[in-house]
């Protein structure tokens, strides 16, 4: 039996302000009743505060349900502050999940979204930006006067792995992820053409990062991962997964690329870098770099006055003709920054910005 979770009821007051709000946009999306959100192997129903169920909305190849769904997993209140456009999810939840009756004759249809850009959403103190499988961001939609949060949302804000079976059209909400990441979700294939099917990862990033492992005769506590992550390739899923050994006289590099379904190597490189990284600190856990993760953040929002930590994404450690570099973006104020930082001087490498809008 499913379990009700109820959608955001904001008052008539709410839906003039989200009209009239600066950078307000429609897109054309589709009401889809007949995809099913599982999670934890329990079959959620969407119902809003006057008993009516609501479905999932798909657009551009994403699934967006209710922020107030998001806030009854989650054990949470949901708030909603007109003056400044801003949606809160934090706290101890203090009201019961709603209950009512299923829509007996949903079915697909054509809708008309509002997209927000200029709506903030800010849970447990910290305001999120949410993005597709393509890394473009997703903003904040409303549909009947409730606001709707992309499905994959709720796995990275939950620690929870997001799949999706196209045969049933089922997304799957499971377990914990280990290293806060989260198996990337799509309803279709990355072009974000609506109608089509793409399945999602079948295996964990852990997963894919213990193949590799195993192909190259290796164990983890030999190498150091530089990054794993869900990609698409081709049309389909996979994992690339790039480490790094220490061989004496400087550092073997692997690179895979493996199947997210299977668990396949699909294909594998292995180069031989002779070089010696400073040896000036291995601070945060940033292996043989002078700086650590933490600073070159830092670095990089210097450039940005307004921007936090959250606004700070893919930030991870490289390597470029035997240099050790941070590469990562900001997404701050409909701009996007892209930056590359010297793992070891703390010099910023390359910058580029661009709005997220072109």
């Amino acid at each position: 039996m499913k379990k009700a979770i109820c959608a955001l009821a904001l008052t008539t007051l709410f839906c003039g302000a989200a009209f009239a709000a600066n950078g307000s946009y429609t897109v054309s999306a589709a009401l889809s009743p007949d995809i099913t959100v599982n999670i934890d192997g329990v079959d959620r129903t969407f119902y809003n505060v006057q008993g009516q169920e609501v479905h999932p909305i798909s657009y551009a190849g994403t699934t967006y349900v209710p922020i107030r769904s998001i806030g009854e997993l989650m054990d949470k209140n949901v708030n909603w502050d007109s003056t400044t456009n801003t949606a809160t999810i934090g706290g101890a939840r203090t009201t019961p999940d709603a209950t009512g009756t299923p829509d007996a004759n949903a079915r697909p249809m054509d809708i008309t979204l509002s997209m927000e850009p200029n709506y903030t959403i800010i849970i447990d103190g910290v305001k999120r930006t949410f993005y597709d499988v393509n890394g473009k961001v997703c903003d904040p939609a409303l549909y009947n006067g409730s606001i709707y949060l992309p499905i994959r949302a709720i796995g990275e804000i939950m620690g929870k792995n997001v799949s999706w079976n196209g045969a049933t059209s089922t997304v799957y909400l499971s377990g914990n992820t280990q290293d806060g990441g989260v198996t990337d979700y799509d309803t279709s294939n990355p072009s974000g053409n609506q109608g089509g099917s793409m399945s999602g990862a079948s295996i964990t990033v852990e997963q894919a990062r213990q193949a590799a492992l195993d192909h190259a005769g290796l164990t983890a506590s030999q190498v150091t991962f530089i990054r794993s992550y869900l990609d698409y390739d081709d049309g389909r899923r996979v994992y690339d997964v790039e480490f790094i050994v220490s061989n004496g006289s400087g550092y073997t590099e692997y690179d895979y690329e493996i199947d997210a379904n299977t668990g396949l190597v699909l294909s594998y490189d292995r180069d031989a870098e002779y070089y010696r990284p400073s040896t000036g600190g291995n601070q945060g856990g940033s292996t043989n770099t002078s700086i650590s993760l933490e600073r070159a953040r830092e670095i990089a929002l210097q450039r940005v006055p307004g921007a936090s930590a959250s606004n700070v994404y893919e930030l991870h450690l490289d390597r470029d003709d035997g240099r050790l570099e941070y590469e990562g973006k900001i997404i701050y104020n409909a701009m996007e920054y892209d930056f590359t930082i010297d793992a070891n001087t703390g010099n910023i490498i390359d910058w580029e910005a661009e709005s997220i809008y072109d």
